[in-house]
């Protein structure tokens, strides 16, 4: 209690490199030589946070200078002591909670309502939750753990406790970036088009006419909204962007390791001038509001390209847009980061390594299908090779294709671009989905006229592209002799490795998983992530496959032949070694890469 009192009377000039050196090395974070190292060298730091602000008069916090120098910390490669693990430490000895703030979950109304934004700069704090009711604390991120001033004085301008929270300056000021800026943008925009309404495409109110002007799409706090939308999902490592039309809102969600987070609810009076700009920049008619149209945008993003897929739905209360973002950094990768293991890597290469052929991908949607046939044609394309993809739509321009876009309207659909483009002595052709009777007839004949064919199906496991080829009316013989291979997948969250922890499962659960426990050296290594930093507390960073392969051996080709029935074409795959979606799920959990419950989501027992 000694303590608490005496922290308590600290004020804020207390907080020094001094008493933050001391505190770091009470808690093993740096031995007295890293300190007195800092502490003799902190001009030198302080000069290198100034230049990276791009501002003379910033004042520079302890935790900056210390962040500057990059120490090294923990086993793992990579790790260094930068501003959230000092503010941790910090933290607990100011007595006070630390935060990691996360921008998917500020609640910009709350924060930009509190204080003016020179207020907020000038003090480095942004308001994260509470406050919204007598008797209900405000939490507060401050850079200072000491200032009871400021906190007393936010304390009478919000009429409420203040519940103060240490958290890295450079994440408050960002946030305060991010809230006040993009807050400014919308009011701005809703100003501009205060008298617009939804009601030119919303069922419910069919007969009802605009009286407002005209949206315009080149407003500029519109541009600079949807750009802010875009950047920020970069931040967040988003796969998509969901702009919903509500019945008096609008609703942004971003799809973050194949889970949808709600981020922003805007005012419904914007839904609409957004759309039209989303569509204005990826080529789509702003004026047809009544059929689903798709475009694309290119982004420069960090001195790279990035595809942006846009996509249009009329619904109940207007146009829906999903953006779909396309890295090259991930989807066309080596095929060693793929998530294979050593054999299955071995035999998709064998497979990819063969002249001709017919190699066949399956799973649902958003399986990563689409990652691993262009990280194979990446793998095979070259100078000598002339590799030719149909797909609706292209995914993404890779100069190294010849990339052809169906186009139903002019009856270029995927049978009829490629029986064209067997005219195109290819050497590699990629069919992005076998849908009907003829695509399937066309890339079984041209496996077997010398071309290697790689394509997509919609079926739940491997064996079941063989029956659904059959299904399309492909005679057994041809299918027998084309196939070389089927793989199907599933995407699943991995454990993040900065906040990985042991845990052991129970004999309910490895019951439940339904899969045997396969045998490694040095025994199973479960792992579940404690939740930090860098994952925003979920314990998952970044997704990995998990593959059924099913290699077409001489023995299976004569049973596809002969129509075997599928439980056969399964039990002579299964005594050939083939492991299915769930237990090479198990494998990855027992190799520490997921968790128990990611692979109950994403894998059936089969």
């Amino acid at each position: 209690m000694a303590t608490a009192v005496v922290q308590e009377r600290r004020r804020a000039q207390d907080f020094t490199l001094t008493w933050l050196l001391d505190a770091l090395v009470t808690a093993g974070s740096l031995s007295k030589t890293q300190a007195s190292d800092i502490a003799a060298k902190q001009a030198q730091a302080s000069a290198r946070v100034l230049k990276s602000m791009g501002a003379e008069r910033y004042v520079v916090s302890p935790i900056e200078i210390v962040a500057a120098f990059q120490i090294p910390v923990g086993t793992r490669a990579g790790e260094v002591l930068d501003q959230d693990r000092v503010c941790e430490v910090a933290a607990k000895a100011a007595g006070v909670t630390y935060r990691k703030i996360d921008p998917l979950k500020l609640d910009m109304n709350l924060a930009a309502k509190m204080v003016s934004k020179p207020y907020a700069q000038k003090h480095c704090i942004l308001a994260l939750d509470g406050g919204t009711g007598p008797g209900v604390p405000l939490v507060v991120a401050v850079a200072n753990p000491f200032d009871h001033e400021l906190f007393e004085n936010l304390a009478r301008l919000s009429n409420t406790q203040i519940v103060p929270v240490l958290s890295a300056k450079n994440d408050i000021l960002k946030g305060i970036a991010d809230v006040y800026g993009f807050k400014r943008t919308l009011a701005a925009a809703a100003v501009e088009h205060a008298e617009a309404t939804q009601g030119i495409t919303n069922f419910e109110q069919l007969v009802s006419l605009s009286t407002g002007r005209e949206l315009d799409a080149g407003d500029k706090p519109v541009i600079q909204a949807v750009d802010y939308l875009l950047r920020y999902a970069f931040d967040n490592r988003a796969s998509d962007v969901h702009v919903e039309p509500k019945r008096d809102s609008s609703l942004v969600r971003l799809r973050i390791d194949g889970v949808l987070h709600g981020v922003y609810t805007l005012p419904g009076q914007l839904h609409l001038p957004i759309v039209a700009r989303i569509k204005t920049i990826s080529r789509l008619d702003i004026s047809e509001k009544r059929k689903p149209q798709d475009g694309r945008i290119k982004v420069d993003r960090d001195g790279r390209e990035v595809e942006i897929r846009v996509s249009t739905l009329p619904t109940a209360f207007g146009e829906k847009v999903v953006m779909r973002i396309f890295d090259p950094e991930t989807l066309a990768v080596d095929v060693t980061r793929l998530g294979f293991d050593e054999m299955e890597q071995r035999i998709f290469e064998g497979w990819i390594a063969e002249p001709h052929g017919l190699i066949l991908v399956t799973g649902p949607t958003g399986s990563g299908k689409t990652t691993t046939l262009y990280s194979a044609l990446k793998a095979l394309a070259g100078p000598d090779v002339n590799v030719t993809t149909i797909e609706d739509p292209i995914e993404m321009v890779w100069d190294a294709f010849n990339q052809v876009q169906v186009q139903p309207k002019v009856g270029l659909d995927f049978a009829n671009a490629l029986r064209h483009i067997l005219r195109q002595d290819p050497d590699i052709i990629m069919v992005g989905e076998i849908r009907d009777a003829e695509t399937a007839e066309n890339a079984v004949q041209s496996a077997l006229t010398g071309h290697l064919v790689l394509s997509t199906l919609h079926t739940n496991d491997s064996f079941g592209a063989v029956n659904r080829l059959m299904d399309l009316e492909v005679p057994p013989f041809l299918l027998s002799s084309a196939l070389l291979g089927v793989m199907a997948q599933r995407l699943v969250r991995k454990v993040c490795g900065s906040c990985s922890q042991p845990v052991q499962l129970s004999q309910e659960q490895v019951a439940a998983l339904g899969a045997p426990i396969p045998l490694l050296p040095g025994g199973p290594k479960f792992m579940k992530g404690a939740g930090c930093v860098k994952c925003r507390g979920t314990g998952y960073l970044g997704r990995t496959a998990v593959f059924e392969i099913f290699t077409a051996t001489q023995e299976i080709k004569q049973m596809i032949a002969k129509k075997a029935p599928p439980e056969q074409l399964v039990a002579a795959a299964r005594a050939m070694g083939l492991r299915t979606l769930r237990e090479a799920a198990v494998r990855k959990l027992a190799e520490g890469e997921t968790t128990f419950e990611e692979v109950l989501r994403m894998t059936t027992v089969g």
